[in-house]
């Protein structure tokens, strides 16, 4: 496919992608929209979706595996009160919209409901935050396969102990447009990629896993040979440290967070809490707490989806809302939540740009783009210096947390313990246990060296896995639980 010319909207790329040639527009759309609200239905929408996507990997300069595919479709969404009744289909036709619709009348009374559907659609633009470009075609598959090898050949060229390499490429062009029942019609493009390395390092008879990687929305050409030493560096780096990791203790302990990708922890203990569902529902530590304190004074916690070329940045939400950038806690105050059209009409709100959903077969829901916490005023030397004995967590693998209260369980995959103010040894199994809120009541430094991740975070809710960016400053937090080895 050649580039689209940069004049046309996106609205007018994706009509000639997923209406045209399938004999719609505007005006069908608005009948099928129509047709649902012959019930007392509050709210429709129309999601059509086309994706193509790709992934390769390599392994012992092999390419293990390489996989290629096309989907499309349509979701037909009424709602109704707190009711939602939701129909898709991977053929996209009149007829298929109409039968959609039709299941989805049942959760409505029937009989008009004072909520009227609107006549039209009318073009709504959203932001212009990246190409348009399908980012499969920047690269053919030779280039690929020889980007693989070569940070493959850069991460092998660092250190005799690495004894295996493994990466991994992915791309993704994603179409999406969105008819709504109060007469908007919206689009976006959306590229995505995305590149991963792990290494294995060996020593006496040791072995030791380090990860690096990151994307966002460009195409390949994102991925130049400093990208690549860079990405080399980081995994073969955390590796090597790993090899001489002693058991890390436990108990409570002063913990100094790392810039950047730890913001990992922020995003699941702070971050799904604050999403509009939840606090609707109550289910939330943070439900009815706006404008009470809920972290230390210097605490400021945003979502922004509207950062250039991030991972987690949409021009619009799955709804056809544009992104936003929302202050969810300021100064250690709980100022508001991330809301889709549903719950912010409930909750009596404004919707902030932050439904999404995995693809054309899910339902929105509100959840993060790239969520961070902003910068303070300290160095990070001085705040490593200021803990006489403590933690300083570097990077993160897994973890999980229960949303209902809080509580995190989190794996560090590189730390190092700090003693009269300095680095001492890396130490490994160390696990950051704890309760958001109160971690966040617990901050008492924070870096003057904010930093969002390269661009690898994968989010999931209810089922649903969506791109996502994380970020924060160095921290120092008070008495966190560290769970050990020894």
């Amino acid at each position: 496919m050649t580039p689209y010319d940069p004049a046309l909207s996106h609205l007018a790329i994706a009509r000639d992608i997923l209406l045209t040639p399938f004999g719609l527009d505007e005006s069908r759309l608005s009948k099928v929209l129509a047709s649902m609200f012959s019930h007392r239905v509050d709210y429709a929408d129309l999601y059509f979706q086309f994706t193509r996507n790709e992934g390769w990997s390599l392994e012992e300069g092999i390419v293990k595996t390489g996989h290629f595919s096309i989907d499309q479709g349509v979701g037909v969404r009424a709602v109704s009160g707190d009711k939602t009744a939701f129909a898709y289909s991977d053929e996209i036709s009149e007829q298929a919209l109409f039968d959609a619709a039709k299941a989805t009348r049942t959760i409505g009374r029937q009989g008009a409901g004072k909520i009227k559907v609107a006549s039209s659609l009318q073009g709504l633009n959203g932001r212009d935050l990246y190409l348009r470009d399908d980012p499969l075609h920047s690269l053919d598959a030779n280039q690929k396969v020889s980007l693989l090898e070569r940070v493959e050949k850069i991460a092998r060229a660092k250190d005799p102990r690495v004894v295996q390499v493994m990466a991994g490429l992915a791309g993704e062009y994603d179409v999406v447009l969105v008819a709504r029942s109060d007469g908007v019609i919206a689009a976006d493009i959306r590229p995505l990629v995305r590149l991963s390395l792990t290494v294995i390092a060996e020593q006496n008879g040791r072995r030791e896993v380090g990860s690096s990687g990151g994307g966002g929305r460009y195409d390949y050409s994102y991925f130049s040979d400093a990208l690549l030493e860079q990405y080399a560096d980081e995994a073969v780096k955390s590796a090597l440290v790993n090899l001489d990791a002693r058991p890390a203790p436990a108990g409570p302990m002063t913990v100094v967070l790392g810039p950047g990708w730890p913001g990992v922890l922020l995003h699941e203990a702070i971050g799904h809490g604050l999403e509009g569902d939840f606090n609707r529902k109550g289910s939330s530590t943070f439900s009815g707490r706006i404008g009470q304190r809920v972290a230390a004074k210097g605490v400021t916690v945003v979502d922004d989806g509207t950062m250039q070329h991030r991972r987690g940045s949409l021009n619009m939400d799955d709804e056809g809302n544009a992104t936003q950038c929302n202050t969810l806690i300021e100064d250690g105050i709980l100022r508001g939540y991330m809301q889709d059209t549903m719950n912010a009409r409930l909750m009596k709100t404004s919707v902030t740009g932050n439904a999404r959903r995995e693809s054309f077969a899910h339902l929105p829901m509100p959840r993060m783009t790239n969520t961070y916490m902003l910068a303070g005023d300290k160095d990070p030397a001085e705040i490593l210096a200021s803990v006489k004995n403590g933690l300083y967590a570097v990077n993160f693998g897994g973890g999980q947390v229960d949303i209902t209260n809080g509580k995190f369980v989190f794996s560090a995959s590189e730390a190092y313990m700090i003693e009269n103010g300095k680095i001492s040894y890396p130490v490994k199994g160390a696990t950051l246990i704890g309760n958001g809120p109160e971690v966040l009541n617990h901050v008492s430094m924070i870096g003057n060296d904010l930093r969002l991740d390269s661009g690898v975070g994968v989010c999931g809710k209810e089922g649903q896995s969506l791109p996502v960016g994380v970020g924060q400053p160095s921290l120092r937090i008070e008495g966190l639980t560290v769970g050990g080895t020894v």
